[in-house]
This record gives structure tokens, sequence and C-alpha cells, in this order.
């Protein structure tokens, strides 16, 4: 199942390659989050399981490149470059903005399975204004979410770098209609912190009428980023479900 996924321009960032891999879990970042946040993912999930995350521009290996602000360009060029690369089982797995952007791709292309994570059902998507906000607002938000040291956010280099991807992804997401349907086949998993304030429970539990195929709520305890804390039991649920929907065999990450 291997495939060049790490030319220049790239969205997409392979870091596990396995050529005897059965299924390809394709990881959507959150807002202001690059393809690394689950690099750490690629060692705790079996190795039947190829590992590749997108890499969104203006950060990192593209931060040369210029900021995508808008939700259909980004999602032709994710589809276009996962239409490219070799057909095997295929998961999506979201994180807060990243699942609203799964769930767009899932309209576009045959996944599997979709994971959505921290993130409302489409239908309670709301529109915002912080990507409207001054600099010191939208880093406080950054802040109260959680997700990284406070020794990084206090960092004044670290914040201007990282301000102006983290506004175009809010507006991104404040400025997107979702899409209502049609719902998808394939088997959603959502899963969601208990004590998230960015994401109700009802309101992810929703999620159960995007789709006609099986469906399936996972609550940890935690915030909106839940599962950097639960990082074994979230990466353990993740390799529970791909068992389930037939994409993998194995059941334990590789030792």
């Amino acid at each position: 199942m291997t495939a060049e996924l790490t030319r220049p321009r790239s969205w997409l960032r392979t870091f596990r390659p396995c050529s005897s891999a059965t299924a390809r879990l394709v990881c959507f970042p959150h807002s202001g989050g690059s393809a690394a946040f689950y690099r750490s993912w690629a060692t705790a999930l079996p190795s039947d399981v190829e590992l590749v995350a997108v890499q969104y521009p203006g950060r990192l290996d593209r931060i040369r490149e210029p900021l995508v602000d808008d939700m259909p360009t980004m999602v032709e060029a994710i589809v276009g470059e996962l239409r490219s690369v070799p057909r095997g089982g295929l998961a999506l797995f979201g994180h807060s903005m990243g699942a609203s952007v799964a769930w767009e791709v899932a309209h576009r292309v045959a996944a599997d399975a979709l994971f959505v994570s921290g993130r409302p059902a489409p239908r309670h998507h709301r529109r915002g204004r912080r990507h409207l906000g001054s600099d010191d607002a939208l880093w406080g938000h950054v802040r109260a979410l959680g997700g990284s040291q406070d020794s990084l956010l206090d960092n004044a280099v670290v914040r201007e770098v990282a301000l102006p991807p983290l506004r175009a992804d809010y507006r991104l997401i404040e400025t997107h209609t979702p899409t209502l349907g049609p719902p998808l086949a394939a088997p959603i998993i959502a899963l969601s912190g208990d004590a998230d304030p960015e994401a109700e429970l009802r309101e992810v539990a929703d999620w159960r009428g995007c789709t006609t195929g099986p469906f399936r709520l996972r609550t940890f305890s935690g915030g909106h980023f839940y599962l950097v804390p639960r990082f074994d039991e979230v990466t353990a649920a993740v390799t529970e479900e791909l068992a389930a929907a037939g994409l993998i065999t194995r059941r334990r990450p590789p030792r």
C-alpha cells in the first residue's frame, strides 16, 4: 500500500509506510494544527495500518505556501491526492476542525469508516466571528482549550508563527456551511471528551443521523484535547473500531 506521499507541496504525510497494510488511516488536524500531531500514533496502531496525516499549507514544511481559508479549496485538494494513491481499506479520522474536513472529504471518496472527534454533528454547526477578533483574543481562546504547553503558548516566536494559520483555519471553519446529506453508508465513530466546552455530548451523538451504517459514540474523560492525555485509550479505541469495520485483523499494536 506504499505510495510517494511526501513530495513537495503534497497534502499528505505518511508516518509509517507499510507495503502489507490492509488499511490506510488518514488523519486531519485541528485548527492551527499540523500533521505532526498524529506522528506518535504510528507506533501505537497495529502494523497492518498505514498512518497518513494531512498537512495543511502555511505550517512546518509548507510554511512558505499560501494559507487556505475556505473549505471547498481545501477539500478539493485533499480529495485530488487521495484519489491518486493506491486503493485499499480507507478510514478517515478528524479532530475538531479536522472532523469537519474529514466529513466533507468522506462525501467525495469511498471511505470505509469515518472517525469524528471533538465536533458536534453538522446540523449543529455554528458560524463564528473569532477569526475577526484580536490576536490576544484568539490566542486566549486557544490557551483556554488546552492541548499545548503554556511554555509554548508564552513563547513570542511561536505565537508569531502560529497565529496566521490559526486565524485562517478559524475563518475556514467559522464561515463554512457543512454538507447535511445524504448520509454516508460507512460506519461513523464519534469520539468526545466528557467535559469538552466545544462539543456537547448530545450534539456529538447526533452524528448517528449522518450514516445509514453502524454508529458508535465513545466518550473519554477530559476536555477538548482529551486525546492528548488519553492517548493510549484513544488509539486502542481506534484499533478496535478498525477491526470492527473489517479493515484490520490485529487488535494490538506491534511490540
